[in-house]
Protein backbone atom coordinates (compact mmCIF):
# COMPACT_ATOMS: atom_id res chain seq x y z
CA UNK A 1 0.00 0.00 0.00
CA UNK A 2 1.46 3.34 -0.99
CA UNK A 3 1.77 6.11 1.49
CA UNK A 4 -0.78 8.88 1.08
CA UNK A 5 -0.17 12.54 1.93
CA UNK A 6 -2.65 15.25 2.76
CA UNK A 7 -1.69 18.84 3.48
CA UNK A 8 -3.71 21.04 5.82
CA UNK A 9 -3.32 24.79 5.35
CA UNK A 10 -4.23 27.11 8.19
CA UNK A 11 -5.48 30.63 7.46
CA UNK A 12 -5.65 33.57 9.85
CA UNK A 13 -8.90 32.37 11.42
CA UNK A 14 -7.23 29.03 12.22
CA UNK A 15 -9.74 27.13 10.09
CA UNK A 16 -8.26 24.19 8.25
CA UNK A 17 -8.93 23.25 4.68
CA UNK A 18 -7.36 20.56 2.52
CA UNK A 19 -5.43 21.99 -0.36
CA UNK A 20 -3.03 20.93 -3.03
CA UNK A 21 -0.26 23.02 -4.60
CA UNK A 22 -0.87 25.90 -2.17
CA UNK A 23 1.36 27.59 0.37
CA UNK A 24 1.89 25.04 3.13
CA UNK A 25 2.09 26.29 6.68
CA UNK A 26 1.67 23.00 8.50
CA UNK A 27 1.48 19.52 7.07
CA UNK A 28 0.71 16.02 8.19
CA UNK A 29 1.29 12.68 6.54
CA UNK A 30 -1.37 9.97 6.70
CA UNK A 31 0.00 6.44 6.52
CA UNK A 32 -1.71 3.02 6.14
CA UNK A 33 -4.36 2.25 8.76
CA UNK A 34 -5.09 6.01 9.00
CA UNK A 35 -2.22 6.74 11.38
CA UNK A 36 -1.29 10.44 11.22
CA UNK A 37 2.19 11.85 11.75
CA UNK A 38 3.49 15.42 11.46
CA UNK A 39 5.64 15.91 8.42
CA UNK A 40 8.60 16.62 10.70
CA UNK A 41 8.06 13.34 12.54
CA UNK A 42 11.29 11.36 12.38
CA UNK A 43 11.47 8.20 10.26
CA UNK A 44 12.81 6.25 13.23
CA UNK A 45 9.80 7.18 15.38
CA UNK A 46 7.41 6.22 12.59
CA UNK A 47 9.04 2.82 12.20
CA UNK A 48 8.85 2.15 15.95
CA UNK A 49 5.20 3.20 16.04
CA UNK A 50 4.32 1.00 13.09
CA UNK A 51 6.11 -1.95 14.69
CA UNK A 52 4.13 -1.55 17.91
CA UNK A 53 0.86 -1.27 16.02
CA UNK A 54 1.69 -4.36 13.92
CA UNK A 55 1.56 -6.54 17.05
CA UNK A 56 -2.23 -6.17 16.94
CA UNK A 57 -2.56 -5.94 13.16
CA UNK A 58 -5.21 -8.64 12.73
CA UNK A 59 -5.30 -8.32 8.95
CA UNK A 60 -1.56 -8.77 8.65
CA UNK A 61 -1.35 -11.74 11.03
CA UNK A 62 -4.41 -13.53 9.63
CA UNK A 63 -3.06 -13.13 6.09
CA UNK A 64 0.26 -14.62 7.22
CA UNK A 65 -1.61 -17.53 8.81
CA UNK A 66 -3.78 -17.97 5.71
CA UNK A 67 -0.79 -18.11 3.39
CA UNK A 68 0.36 -21.21 5.30
CA UNK A 69 -3.13 -22.73 5.48
CA UNK A 70 -4.75 -22.52 2.06
CA UNK A 71 -5.34 -26.22 1.42
CA UNK A 72 -8.86 -27.33 2.58
CA UNK A 73 -7.66 -30.62 4.07
CA UNK A 74 -4.85 -28.92 5.96
CA UNK A 75 -7.34 -26.37 7.28
CA UNK A 76 -9.62 -29.15 8.57
CA UNK A 77 -6.65 -30.87 10.23
CA UNK A 78 -5.84 -27.66 12.10
CA UNK A 79 -9.47 -27.12 13.11
CA UNK A 80 -9.40 -30.44 14.95
CA UNK A 81 -5.84 -30.43 16.27
CA UNK A 82 -5.05 -26.86 17.37
CA UNK A 83 -7.38 -26.60 20.36
CA UNK A 84 -6.34 -29.95 21.92
CA UNK A 85 -2.81 -28.53 22.09
CA UNK A 86 -4.07 -25.56 24.10
CA UNK A 87 -6.28 -27.76 26.29
CA UNK A 88 -3.54 -30.25 27.17
CA UNK A 89 -1.05 -27.43 27.84
CA UNK A 90 -3.51 -26.03 30.38
CA UNK A 91 -3.97 -29.55 31.73
CA UNK A 92 -0.27 -29.82 32.54
CA UNK A 93 -0.09 -26.29 33.93
CA UNK A 94 -2.76 -27.23 36.47
CA UNK A 95 -0.01 -28.86 38.50
CA UNK A 96 2.01 -25.66 38.85
CA UNK A 97 1.87 -23.98 42.28
CA UNK A 98 -0.76 -21.29 42.90
CA UNK A 99 0.43 -17.73 42.37
CA UNK A 100 -2.09 -16.22 44.78
CA UNK A 101 -4.91 -17.37 47.04
CA UNK A 102 -8.25 -15.58 46.65
CA UNK A 103 -10.25 -14.31 49.59
CA UNK A 104 -12.40 -16.71 51.60
CA UNK A 105 -15.52 -15.08 50.18
CA UNK A 106 -14.45 -15.90 46.61
CA UNK A 107 -13.36 -19.40 47.59
CA UNK A 108 -16.90 -20.10 48.80
CA UNK A 109 -18.26 -19.39 45.31
CA UNK A 110 -15.77 -21.29 43.12
CA UNK A 111 -15.01 -25.03 42.92
CA UNK A 112 -11.94 -26.10 44.86
CA UNK A 113 -10.34 -27.59 41.75
CA UNK A 114 -9.96 -24.15 40.16
CA UNK A 115 -6.50 -22.98 41.18
CA UNK A 116 -5.13 -19.53 40.34
CA UNK A 117 -1.78 -20.78 39.08
CA UNK A 118 0.26 -20.37 35.91
CA UNK A 119 -2.45 -22.13 33.92
CA UNK A 120 -4.99 -19.50 34.96
CA UNK A 121 -2.76 -16.55 34.03
CA UNK A 122 -1.79 -18.31 30.81
CA UNK A 123 -5.49 -18.53 29.87
CA UNK A 124 -6.24 -14.94 30.94
CA UNK A 125 -3.32 -13.59 28.91
CA UNK A 126 -4.51 -15.44 25.82
CA UNK A 127 -8.10 -14.26 26.34
CA UNK A 128 -7.10 -10.60 26.72
CA UNK A 129 -4.85 -10.76 23.68
CA UNK A 130 -7.67 -12.19 21.56
CA UNK A 131 -10.04 -9.43 22.69
CA UNK A 132 -7.38 -6.87 21.77
CA UNK A 133 -7.17 -8.36 18.27
CA UNK A 134 -10.94 -8.19 17.72
CA UNK A 135 -13.55 -7.45 20.37
CA UNK A 136 -16.38 -9.61 19.03
CA UNK A 137 -14.57 -12.75 17.86
CA UNK A 138 -11.91 -12.24 20.51
CA UNK A 139 -14.49 -12.23 23.29
CA UNK A 140 -15.86 -15.56 22.03
CA UNK A 141 -12.42 -17.13 21.73
CA UNK A 142 -11.37 -15.67 25.06
CA UNK A 143 -14.43 -17.24 26.70
CA UNK A 144 -13.61 -20.60 25.07
CA UNK A 145 -10.05 -20.31 26.38
CA UNK A 146 -11.25 -19.75 29.95
CA UNK A 147 -13.69 -22.67 29.57
CA UNK A 148 -10.74 -24.81 28.47
CA UNK A 149 -8.86 -23.74 31.59
CA UNK A 150 -11.77 -24.67 33.84
CA UNK A 151 -12.44 -27.98 32.05
CA UNK A 152 -8.76 -28.96 32.04
CA UNK A 153 -8.62 -28.21 35.77
CA UNK A 154 -11.44 -30.66 36.45
CA UNK A 155 -9.83 -33.32 34.25
CA UNK A 156 -6.38 -32.83 35.81
CA UNK A 157 -7.83 -32.99 39.30
CA UNK A 158 -9.59 -36.24 38.44
CA UNK A 159 -6.77 -38.16 36.76
CA UNK A 160 -3.77 -36.88 38.77
CA UNK A 161 -0.29 -35.97 37.59
CA UNK A 162 0.93 -39.54 37.00
CA UNK A 163 -1.61 -40.06 34.25
CA UNK A 164 -1.95 -36.43 33.16
CA UNK A 165 1.61 -36.02 31.88
CA UNK A 166 1.24 -39.16 29.76
CA UNK A 167 -2.04 -37.89 28.29
CA UNK A 168 -0.48 -34.51 27.59
CA UNK A 169 2.62 -36.03 25.96
CA UNK A 170 0.57 -38.32 23.75
CA UNK A 171 -1.89 -35.61 22.72
CA UNK A 172 0.85 -33.07 21.98
CA UNK A 173 2.78 -35.54 19.83
CA UNK A 174 -0.32 -36.58 17.87
CA UNK A 175 -1.49 -33.01 17.30
CA UNK A 176 1.86 -31.57 16.31
CA UNK A 177 2.77 -34.48 14.06
CA UNK A 178 -0.70 -34.35 12.51
CA UNK A 179 -0.29 -30.68 11.66
CA UNK A 180 3.20 -31.21 10.25
CA UNK A 181 1.78 -34.06 8.15
CA UNK A 182 -0.94 -31.74 6.85
CA UNK A 183 1.63 -29.14 5.85
CA UNK A 184 4.05 -31.50 4.14
CA UNK A 185 1.50 -33.71 2.36
CA UNK A 186 -1.40 -31.37 1.55
CA UNK A 187 -0.16 -27.81 1.92
CA UNK A 188 3.29 -28.74 0.60
CA UNK A 189 4.77 -25.97 2.68
CA UNK A 190 6.62 -25.98 6.00
CA UNK A 191 4.55 -25.10 9.10
CA UNK A 192 4.22 -21.43 10.05
CA UNK A 193 6.00 -21.90 13.39
CA UNK A 194 9.31 -22.22 11.54
CA UNK A 195 8.92 -18.56 10.51
CA UNK A 196 6.77 -17.16 13.31
CA UNK A 197 6.53 -18.85 16.72
CA UNK A 198 3.78 -16.54 17.96
CA UNK A 199 1.52 -17.79 15.17
CA UNK A 200 1.82 -21.36 16.40
CA UNK A 201 1.71 -20.83 20.15
CA UNK A 202 -0.43 -17.72 20.57
CA UNK A 203 -2.59 -16.85 17.57
CA UNK A 204 -3.48 -20.25 16.06
CA UNK A 205 -6.45 -20.97 18.41
CA UNK A 206 -7.95 -17.58 17.59
CA UNK A 207 -7.42 -17.93 13.84
CA UNK A 208 -9.03 -21.38 13.75
CA UNK A 209 -12.23 -20.00 15.30
CA UNK A 210 -12.12 -16.87 13.12
CA UNK A 211 -11.84 -19.08 10.05
CA UNK A 212 -14.86 -21.12 11.19
CA UNK A 213 -16.87 -17.93 11.79
CA UNK A 214 -15.97 -16.62 8.33
CA UNK A 215 -16.92 -19.87 6.62
CA UNK A 216 -20.16 -20.52 8.50
CA UNK A 217 -21.73 -17.09 9.04
CA UNK A 218 -19.55 -14.82 6.91
CA UNK A 219 -18.21 -12.93 9.93
CA UNK A 220 -15.79 -10.06 9.34
CA UNK A 221 -14.13 -7.95 12.05
CA UNK A 222 -14.87 -4.98 9.79
CA UNK A 223 -16.25 -4.53 6.25
CA UNK A 224 -13.79 -5.55 3.56
CA UNK A 225 -11.62 -7.57 5.93
CA UNK A 226 -11.95 -10.86 4.05
CA UNK A 227 -11.21 -9.22 0.70
CA UNK A 228 -8.10 -7.50 2.03
CA UNK A 229 -6.87 -10.69 3.70
CA UNK A 230 -7.35 -12.75 0.53
CA UNK A 231 -5.38 -10.18 -1.47
CA UNK A 232 -2.53 -10.31 1.05
CA UNK A 233 -2.60 -14.12 1.07
CA UNK A 234 -2.26 -14.22 -2.72
CA UNK A 235 0.71 -11.84 -2.56
CA UNK A 236 2.37 -13.84 0.24
CA UNK A 237 1.93 -17.16 -1.59
CA UNK A 238 3.23 -15.68 -4.84
CA UNK A 239 6.32 -14.30 -3.06
CA UNK A 240 6.94 -17.70 -1.47
CA UNK A 241 6.59 -19.51 -4.82
CA UNK A 242 8.95 -17.03 -6.46
CA UNK A 243 11.55 -17.68 -3.75
CA UNK A 244 11.16 -21.44 -4.19
CA UNK A 245 11.58 -21.06 -7.94
CA UNK A 246 14.77 -19.03 -7.48
CA UNK A 247 16.21 -21.76 -5.26
CA UNK A 248 15.66 -24.31 -8.00
CA UNK A 249 17.28 -22.19 -10.71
Amino acid sequence: MQERKLWFSFNESNSAQISENQTIFKSFEIYPNNHVFPKSHSCLTRKKTRKKMSLLDLEKHFAFYGSYHSNPINIIIHVFLVWPILFTALLLLYFTPPIFTPSQTLINFIPSVLVFNFGFFYAVFYALFYVALDVKAGSLVGLLTLICWAASSFVASSIGFELAWKVVLGAQLICWLGQIFGHLVFEKRAPAFLDNLSQAFLMAPFFVILEILQTTIGYEPYPGFEKEVKARIEVNIKEWKDKQQKKLT
